[in-house]
């Protein structure tokens, strides 16, 4: 079974932080309050890299691309 996005531990990624208390605790990338599942939702969905830049305008091609490969490259492992 491949993990969802909830499955990713996004600390893992250079890009992400994690703060008590801001955006109830959650991962979100760092600097922002942008969920990065939000990211990745958005491009699984077929939005373009163009479209999900104009949504978050704070990140660029290279953060929304690094994110994205994160994401795919650990829910590609199996989970037991």
């Amino acid at each position: 079974m491949a993990k969802s996005h909830s499955d990713i531990n996004w600390l893992e990624c250079e890009l992400i932080e994690q703060i008590p208390g801001k955006v109830s605790g959650r991962p979100v990338v760092r600097g922002t309050r942008i969920l990065p599942d939000a990211i990745v939702n958005s491009y699984d969905a077929g939005e373009s890299l163009a479209n999900i830049q104009e949504d978050y305008p704070g990140l660029s091609a290279a953060q929304i691309l690094r994110l994205i490969e994160f994401a795919h490259s650990n829910r590609t492992q199996a989970v037991p």
